[in-house]
């Protein structure tokens, strides 16, 4: 059994004990949170296609952790100019484990 699901603006393909990287989440480690934005899930071979989301079909997960991404560095140069720019960025995410998918 599997379905998508939009979690913080971005659609996800999970599975029961799966662990993903969303974007930050609110929630204290260790919370219990639902996602009623099922766009689509399967059982057994049959699909379920929401027009846009299917009524009473959730998700439920527990966040994990909550931690930083690796750092991506933003280089800005103009030749000739002597104009340089270094930026860095760190992207916080959260580590949930998908606990239930319910119809």
């Amino acid at each position: 059994m599997y379905a998508i699901v939009s979690i913080a603006g971005q659609q996800f393909k999970v599975a029961k004990d799966q662990h993903l990287f969303v974007h930050r989440l609110q929630g204290d480690e260790g919370a219990s949170i639902e996602f009623d934005e099922v766009l689509l899930a399967e059982d057994g071979g049959k699909f379920k296609i929401g027009a846009p989301t299917i009524e009473g079909a959730k998700v439920t997960a527990k966040i994990v952790s909550h931690l930083k991404g690796d750092k991506v560095i933003v280089f800005k140069k103009k030749r000739r100019k002597g104009y340089k720019k270094k930026n860095g960025h760190r992207q916080l995410f959260t580590k949930i484990q998908i606990t239930g998918i319910t119809l």
